[in-house]
């Protein structure tokens, strides 16, 4: 059942989390709720990106079959009822759902975003992630139901029915999509400015909300501005400023509102990730010299940069509470700190200091291009100067790459142009790992790092025929065997703070729509 995914500023979708408050205040009609995000979405097609941002803005769009609460539970959405095991799963639609231009939804509409997403062919960004491939869906739209068959997914119920659903006209031209369109969630679309701002406003006929939802309930925001702010100082001032409802400030600029006391809802993420890249001619396709490049870096030191102080070692992927699997995969399985040690396994692949100290092999000098998000955060600058110096230390040439969203895209699945990377991968369920880590490579697939380990793949499919937590010894023993050949290693978890004023809301994978209330000044 999926909960969190992100790859960069990416997400996921359909996870737990805890809500943010403003004591007892009232609350208060017709307001507007404004929200940073550190980078454009660019296209709002959900089958068609993974990219955080977008989904975000894509959650207010489009509804999902089943919602889960902050603690857990599954409830109502799109759907009134339904059933899994890990090869089926059967969803009957409420009555009277509607798309944002009155059409009606029926459950043929639904069952072919799920067949679009399972169809390899339509190369959606989800298919592997949220939905097995080869997965379909049929539909009885007198009944209102629609039954999923896939592959053997212990977490199905909640991949499948957590789905961005998007309306029939939306599925024939996917260019309204892209746009915002015909979408089936609490709000529409009405203006796109790119790198500044989305204006969407709140449906009034929206009555398909989690579980006991209630349309004309108080508080509820008429419209949301999402604002594109990438510099967290600004976006912090606007805050105290009151010309933000809410930003999410990974930084030290958070120390402002924490001081004065701003109400904030915590979420974990395992900001400190590094991965290699293993596909031929780069240097991360050796093993020995990904683990040594891992165990010449004080990882406590590296995370304590990067989180100024305020994180926490990684024990896992997945970070997002209630986790299904317990237990630390990372620390008994990744290379201690031992800089000589290092240099002796570098010496050992064949890899000889130059008489400049650069490390060479049959006449190729050791050279990384090391991939830096800028959108994540601005201590990744220092943590990438301090991870150069630790590499350099040893004999390794390194180029700090830094790159926007886009340029993140373009080169883990697309050109492939890098070596090491620090774009941060969040999941909240330990079957979404698998399609990052193992099978297609881009443009087929999202193995951006063409990772082929052996053990991991035959543990995944263990776990992947067994339900929820009784896969969990087969999830653990797969996600330590990528740390221990570095191919990917969580190091540093952040407890990235997202801050409100004027109103409250829960976050469960991402800020829920619907429940945000408007608080009276």
């Amino acid at each position: 059942m999926k909960r969190a995914v992100a790859l960069l500023g990416v997400v996921v979708l359909a996870g737990c989390g805890t809500s943010a408050t403003s004591g007892s205040q009232d609350l208060a009609e017709g307001k507007t709720f404004t929200m940073s995000v550190a980078a454009d979405p660019g296209s709002l097609d959900p089958a068609l990106t993974v990219l955080s941002v977008a989904r975000q803005v894509g959650r207010f769009l489009y509804g999902r079959l089943i919602e889960r609460t902050s603690n857990g539970e599954i409830v109502a959405g799109l759907a009134e009822k339904w059933d899994a095991t890990t090869t089926t799963a059967t969803f009957t639609l409420r009555q009277g759902i509607t798309c944002a231009d009155g059409a009606p939804l029926t459950a043929s509409d639904v069952a072919a975003n799920i067949s679009f997403v399972g169809d390899p062919k339509n190369k959606s960004a989800l298919t592997g992630l949220q939905v097995a491939p080869g997965t379909t869906a049929t539909a009885d739209d007198a009944a209102r139901t629609v039954t999923v068959t896939s592959a053997a997914d212990a977490f199905l119920l909640t991949n499948v029915g957590t789905l961005p659903i998007v309306c029939a006209k939306g599925m024939s031209d996917r260019s309204l999509l892209a746009k915002g369109e015909q979408g089936t969630g609490m709000f529409t679309i009405s203006e796109i400015v790119p790198n500044d701002h989305y204006t969407l406003v709140r449906r009034k006929d929206f009555a398909w909300g989690p579980g006991d939802w209630q349309k004309d309930q108080q508080g509820l925001p008429e419209k949301v501005v999402v604002r594109v702010i990438a510099n967290e100082t600004t976006a912090v001032n606007l805050l105290l400023s009151g010309q933000l409802s809410a930003a999410t400030v990974a930084g030290p600029d958070q120390e402002r509102l924490l001081a004065q006391k701003v109400d904030h809802v915590d979420n974990a993420t395992p900001l400190g990730t590094l991965s290699f890249n293993q596909s031929a001619g780069h240097p991360g396709q050796d093993p020995a010299v990904r683990r040594a490049l891992v165990q010449a870096l004080d990882l406590a030191q590296v995370g304590k940069v990067l989180t100024t102080g305020k994180g926490r070692p990684s024990k896992s992927l997945v970070t997002v509470e209630p986790r299904p699997c317990t237990g630390d995969n990372v620390t008994p399985n990744v290379p201690a700190f031992d800089r000589a040690a290092a240099a002796s396994a570098l010496d050992t692949a064949g890899w000889r200091a130059g008489p400049d100290g650069t490390r060479s092999k049959d006449g190729k000098p050791l050279s990384v291009k090391l991939l830096q998000p800028t959108v994540v955060g601005p201590t990744l600058t220092s943590t990438a100067e301090l991870v150069q110096q630790a590499w350099q230390g040893i004999g390794v040439k390194v180029e700090i790459q830094p790159a926007d969203a886009a340029g993140i895209n373009q080169a883990l699945f697309d050109t492939g142009a890098w070596d090491a990377s620090m774009v941060p991968l969040t999941l909240s369920l330990p079957s979404q790992l698998v399609p990052f880590a193992s099978g297609p490579v881009p443009p087929q697939g999202v193995n951006f790092a063409h990772i082929d380990n052996t053990e991991f793949t035959e543990q995944s499919k263990q776990a992947a025929s067994l339900a929820g937590a009784a896969g969990c010894e087969h999830w653990n023993k797969a996600e330590a065997a990528l740390v221990r050949d570095a191919s990917l290693v969580p190091y540093f978890d952040a407890v990235v703070p997202t801050f409100v004023k004027g109103a409250r809301f829960t976050v469960s994978d991402s800020l829920d729509p619907a429940s945000i209330r408007m608080l009276a000044s």
